[in-house]
């Protein structure tokens, strides 16, 4: 036996150990480090306990999730498991143990702490001339919420199942009247049971006045455009005015739903051939000059990107710079958002129609030629025109190889395919935590130099 070398479980340190020379140098953990050792910590919460004991220092703790985001651990109790079994974890934790409840108390009361992190990282990027807003790609993609769609309630349902619930309640209240008078009811049993019913009656009922107040807003919210449409058919003389709109309602239709789980998610699918799942519509502005770092990240509870261009650039913080050109897939076809960026000072290049979607060498089956379908709308006809020339096209080129890897990248590599919060305010803080790390992981790649 003596080719091997001495191998043993029990063999001691005969010196302490230096975590810092388990970790390769070009490691991203002393670029996180360093990177987050420039952001103002002033912005941050303390997860005070009230107990006097010493805290974890926000930075460390902040340090901590954009590692574990940047190699695909997210769930607070698999960020605590990793301070244990990660080298590089325990290095940066320098061999202390935040719990899962600590992690997760800090990642959700320091959502707005982590958007001025975001814009210190830019500015890091444009202090290291890594960063170019001139040129950029804006896209949606959907992405799962902490909720099963199972969950999902509609309104006539809810409406229907409450007053079942209640009738129950009823009953089992009735039966613990009996039980003084010797039923053979188990008495026991009958609390937990009017409690469970009254839980899921309630839920129902918050899920009815979501939807009511939902409903309500819409109706508000389009009053407007119905009175002015009404008007203009009031002016027409000597024409045939034909039916007059149906007046937006303020009850919710039956067929509306509710998630119980996470309210604000929507129900949603990606394409036409997807199934629907309960998600949200995570939103990138990512530059195009081949740094492809993010610039601004949000979150939609619409499924369409209709009405998210303007928003998605207005989030590009001021201190970083305003784009000159914005790329876009035919999804943000609006001319109103259109109309609004070129009186922002923007030049936006929306493409008009599916062309290009069909590949030279097909496997699909041919289908029967569809009529192409000329636009109308002047604003359209514009932008054709404007993305027929060499210039414009040379541009759009860029959007499917900036924008959409950013995607694959942190749905494929990161892992990152669910949120772990819910609600909409703590699910856009979440994605700017994915954007931070990606972010920092893509300037460590560029950087390409030792930093510890």
């Amino acid at each position: 036996m003596s080719q091997f070398k001495q191998w043993s479980h029990n063999q001691a340190f005969l010196l302490p150990p230096d975590l810092c020379d388990w970790i390769p140098q070009d490691d991203l953990v002393h670029f996180v480090i360093e990177a987050v050792g420039r952001v103002d910590m002033t912005c941050f919460r303390v997860n005070a306990r009230g107990t006097g004991d010493a805290q974890y220092h926000p930075r460390m703790m902040l340090s901590l999730l954009i590692y574990c985001y940047a190699n695909g651990i997210f769930s607070s109790r698999r960020i605590e498991r990793a301070t244990y079994r990660d080298i590089g974890v325990r290095y940066l934790t320098a061999d202390t143990h935040p719990d899962h409840d600590t992690i997760c108390k800090f990642r959700r009361e320091n959502l707005s702490a982590v958007s001025e992190s975001f814009v210190q990282v830019l500015l890091l990027a444009k202090e290291l001339q890594l960063l170019k807003v001139g040129l950029v790609s804006v896209d949606g993609t959907k992405v799962d919420a902490n909720a099963n769609k199972s969950r999902s309630v509609r309104y006539d349902r809810a409406k229907a199942l409450s007053q079942q619930l209640r009738l129950e309640v009823d009953e089992l209240l009735k039966q613990a009247e009996k039980q003084d008078r010797g039923n053979a009811v188990d008495p026991q049993s009958l609390p937990e049971e009017i409690a469970r019913r009254e839980s899921l009656r309630s839920k129902l009922d918050g899920a009815c006045r979501r939807l009511e107040a939902r409903a309500r807003a819409r109706a508000e919210s389009e009053r407007e455009r119905h009175e002015k449409i009404v008007q203009a058919r009031a002016e027409r003389r000597g024409r045939k005015k034909g039916g007059l709109p149906k007046a937006p309602s303020a009850v919710p239709e039956p067929r509306e739903q509710s998630n119980l789980t996470d309210p604000d998610s929507r129900l949603m699918r990606k394409n036409k051939r997807s199934e629907y799942r309960q998600g949200y519509n995570a939103q990138a502005v990512v530059t195009a000059d081949g740094s492809q770092l993010i610039l601004s990240a949000g979150v939609s509870q619409c499924a369409s990107d209709r009405n998210e261009l303007v928003s998605a650039v207005s989030r590009i913080p001021g201190v970083v710079g305003q784009p000159n050109t914005v790329l876009a897939d035919n999804g943000y076809a609006n001319g109103n958002e259109v109309a609004k960026l070129e009186q922002m000072g923007v030049e936006a290049l929306v493409a008009t129609g599916a062309e290009g979607r069909r590949r030279l060498h097909d496997f699909r089956p041919e289908l029967p030629a569809k009529p192409v379908r000329e636009p109308k709308a002047d604003w359209l006809i514009a932008m054709k025109k404007k993305m027929e020339s060499e210039s414009a096209r040379s541009k759009y080129r860029l959007r499917k190889q900036t924008v959409e890897p950013v995607f694959g990248i942190i749905k494929n590599v990161l892992k990152f395919t669910r949120f772990s919060l819910r609600g909409v305010e703590k699910v856009r803080g979440e994605w700017e935590l994915v954007a931070l790390s990606y972010n920092l992981k893509r300037l460590h790649k560029l950087a390409g130099a030792p930093a510890g």
